[in-house]
């Protein structure tokens, strides 16, 4: 990597990317992040062209004709239609290069720390076919951590619970490596899901993915909110009739459908606490623990999960884009993160 950078550095782009279950971000070196879309593709099921990717394909979930699917072409973390991330891929890397297509870009991508070998061999090959000369992976939490500015290449061991929306990755962290680690499949989108199930049970109301995502953002939380506690109304079909139906929904009710996943969350850290040794243990009683993903966004969930651990906990500043930006610095100091390249 090296010596490929020494000869053609001067030409080349170094991209970051998060590809992410729910949105794909990308970081240029110089620029920052330059893109974030939903990781969604919409596709004309009769001669499988490509018709929107990103916010627009996104607009169409649960409103397609019989013809058009719009997909989410990565679950839990990891590719499930190869074909269609890799278009999904192509588009981006085609928005944030267009102007240096002689020059294809070397890219660090985030992933989860849990796939297999055959999985990562499937987002590497996804990359290179959709024009990267370079593809590295590095572990979710270890690009998140670098993203938050934790310093993951000193002794002092740090903390950082990924919550992003196929996978909650958790990871301790010291001298450029990964101590304990756990890479969970409960994050966002089970979150989802258990608040369509709750209005299914509760209310018989048929709701989709997108509106149980949009009550979370609007009302959800994770912990009871100091006068601040919301409603929502939640338009869907009635399971009984058949009909249109809306129900008011209030933030307490919502805190009360997510909370098993949440508390999976919660059981994630204990787990990896339990396998950490007592000198960095001591370090994380310290410093505390640093949430990143889209998931950390939900409302209180540092309260709760601090409630529940019993150490300090805190949001990072940026924490949407802290994969992405880890990967894109990791790449930009190669020699000094080498070991979170080399290492997975």
């Amino acid at each position: 990597m090296g010596l490929w950078r020494s000869v053609w550095g001067k030409y080349s782009r170094e991209i970051g990317i998060d590809l992410g279950t729910a949105n794909t971000l990308v970081y240029v070196r110089g620029r920052g992040v330059v893109l974030n879309e939903p990781s969604v593709v919409a596709v004309d099921r009769t001669n499988g062209a490509i018709l929107a990717v990103g916010a627009e394909a996104k607009s169409m979930l649960g409103r397609t004709p019989m013809n058009i699917d719009a997909v989410r072409p990565l679950k839990d973390g990891v590719i499930a239609d190869f074909e269609i991330a890799e278009a999904m891929l192509r588009h981006f890397l085609q928005q944030v290069h267009r102007r240096r297509t002689l020059v294809h870009p070397t890219v660090a991508i985030g992933i989860p720390s849990g796939v297999t070998e055959v999985e990562r061999r499937a987002v590497r090959d996804a990359i290179l076919r959709a024009g990267a000369r370079e593809a590295l992976l590095i572990a979710e939490p270890m690009a998140a951590a670098i993203g938050a500015g934790l310093p993951v290449s000193s002794p002092t061991g740090s903390m950082v619970v990924d919550i992003g929306g196929g996978t909650t990755e958790v990871a301790v962290i010291s001298l450029n490596g990964v101590v304990a680690g756990s890479s969970e499949r409960v994050a966002g989108d089970e979150i989802d899901e258990a608040i369509v199930s709750y209005l299914h049970h509760e209310f018989n109301l048929a709701i989709g993915l997108p509106t149980a995502e949009q009550l979370k953002l609007d009302i959800g939380c994770a912990y009871p909110l100091d006068g601040d506690e919301r409603i929502a109304v939640a338009r869907g079909r009635d399971l009984l009739t058949g009909l249109p139906k809306s129900v008011e929904v209030s933030s307490p009710q919502v805190r009360e459908a997510i909370a098993v996943p949440v508390n999976g969350i919660a059981d994630a850290i204990r787990s990896t606490l339990e396998r950490t040794p007592p000198e960095l243990a001591s370090d994380i009683i310290e410093h505390g623990i640093v949430l990143t993903g889209g998931g950390a966004l939900l409302r209180g969930i540092d309260r709760l999960l601090g409630e529940e651990i019993q150490m300090p906990v805190r949001v990072a500043d940026d924490p949407l884009s802290c994969v992405v930006i880890g990967a894109g610095r990791a790449l930009e100091e190669a020699e000094k993160f080498a070991k979170a390249f080399e290492s997975f």
